[in-house]
């Protein structure tokens, strides 16, 4: 399984780019012509693993999120979104559904696992004050016309 293709981008951590991060991930991806429904799926998980950086790695505070994107020449895409904020005491914990740190804010705690849904494989490493690095994995299939 040989690279062919990366990237590597940074943003300050605010809402406003988690559409960014969306999108930049979806131009990354298109040469793979990916389905409508695999696009979405990527999109969607990337979403949820900026908008945990956001509220719950840096609570709000900000910092910046660091999204570094691979493509292999099996069509597989690996996607890292990472944070330098509070990071996760008990990750295992906080991968069980409805499992929140932001209940305040309203939070439904689905994170991972809708992460977990649309994708082929969700890692997650991290340390209590150094923050969380989700890895995001899904194969994207050759389509025939």
């Amino acid at each position: 399984m040989n690279t062919v293709n990366e990237m590597s981008l940074s943003f300050p951590s605010k809402s406003c780019n988690e559409a960014f991060a969306r999108s930049a991930v979806s131009a990354f991806i298109m040469n793979l012509d990916p389905t409508i429904n695999e696009l979405s799926d990527i999109k969607t998980a990337v979403s949820e693993a900026v908008t945990n950086c956001i509220v719950h790695g840096y609570r709000r505070v900000g910092g910046t999120i660091y999204i570094k994107g691979k493509i292999t020449d099996t069509g597989k895409v690996i996607i890292k979104i990472r944070d330098k904020g509070c990071g996760i005491e008990d990750v295992s914990k906080a991968m069980e559904p409805l499992y929140t740190t932001a209940p305040e804010e309203e939070r439904a705690g689905l994170g991972f696992a809708v992460m977990q849904s649309f994708c082929d494989k969700v890692r997650v490493k991290s340390k209590v004050g150094s923050g969380t690095t989700v890895t995001l994995e899904k194969t994207i299939a050759p389509h025939n016309a």
